[in-house]
């Protein structure tokens, strides 16, 4: 496999643990922030949303994995350290979805400005981060 297929590969797989670990950190911190719900949502409300989510959320994976690939190329840096600079540098962006996003204040898509989500999407992209480095 050549290499860049290999890195979009190892992101778009990394995306796939993540929405496996959002079950389990949604109970660790008590609130219900998805980021399959809301990808999936945004494009359809209907029955399809989980799976539109999660093909969405494989993608922007597999274009994280592509951009790590040239990043850990030109600087060294860790898969954690670019996947964690990431979720701070766009996690001020969630007052667009709390403001904007079609399903917005449903049970799907709950405030986003929370320090809840805020530490759900701080686990997610560390968890994200440690399996990009290993799979690439």
């Amino acid at each position: 496999m050549n290499e860049p297929a290999r890195f979009a590969g190892a992101g778009a797989a990394a995306a796939m643990v993540w929405a496996a670990v959002e079950p389990l950190d949604q109970r660790l911190f008590r609130y219900g922030y998805s980021d399959v719900a809301l990808l999936g949502t945004f494009v359809t409300r209907g029955r399809a949303w989980r799976l539109a989510g999660l093909a969405i959320h494989a993608g922007n994976g597999a274009l994280f994995g592509l951009a790590y690939r040239e990043a850990k190329r030109r600087s060294g840096t860790s898969a954690v350290t670019m996947a964690l600079a990431e979720h701070v540098a766009l996690f001020p962006l969630s007052a667009l979805v709390d403001r904007y996003h079609p399903a917005r204040g449903t049970r799907l898509v709950p405030k986003l400005m929370t320090m809840r989500a805020f530490g759900q999407a701080t686990l997610r992209h560390a968890v994200f981060g440690a399996v990009l480095g290993r799979l690439a």
